[in-house]
């Protein structure tokens, strides 16, 4: 049974909608992107503003020479119950990143690359962080073309003004 929306708040207010949402990309595994996607994915199939921020090694997501190759993070992993040591094991990430995007296709999940250019086509934003690609030294040339600028945070908090931040 799906449970009813509430139409007041608690305070007795009607509820407010989300109209914007910028989402914060810092992680490059496969567990660590897919949300975000699906967040700003879901965002703009409900209309909603949606901005996406790539930080660190989420910029794997948007890196040409990454961004279709990224695996599970199998070492250390909780979620996957498997000890530390046999993530370490040589294959074992590809083989669970290959088990994942099989089940993932059977959903209707896209890959990374598609997932991607699919929201951008949406309407949404794809930024990269000016200070990460800095530090890993990467230049607009080494991005898919769906990225619209590198950014300052500060240029990204402007973007975020009166919405919601999720960091996944």
């Amino acid at each position: 049974m799906t449970p009813e929306l509430p139409q007041h708040r608690p305070d007795g207010q009607s509820p407010e909608s989300i109209e914007k949402v910028s989402i914060i990309v810092s992680k490059g595994s496969l567990e660590g992107i897919y949300p975000a996607l699906i967040m700003a994915n879901g965002a703009r199939m409900e209309g909603i503003e949606a901005n996406l921020f790539f930080t660190f090694f989420g910029l794997d997501a948007i890196n040409r020479a990454k961004h279709e190759h990224v695996k599970v993070a199998t070492v250390g992993n909780p979620g996957l119950h498997l000890a530390t040591w046999a993530g370490g094991i040589p294959g074992v990430s590809g083989l669970v990143t290959h088990r994942l995007a099989q089940e993932m296709e059977k959903l209707d999940i896209p890959p990374i690359p598609e997932f991607i250019e699919m929201i951008s086509e949406s309407g949404a934003g794809l930024y990269a962080c000016k200070a990460s690609v800095d530090l890993f030294g990467l230049s607009t040339e080494d991005f898919i073309p769906e990225v619209q600028d590198v950014i300052t945070v500060g240029e990204f908090y402007g973007l975020a003004a009166g919405g919601q931040i999720i960091f996944t």
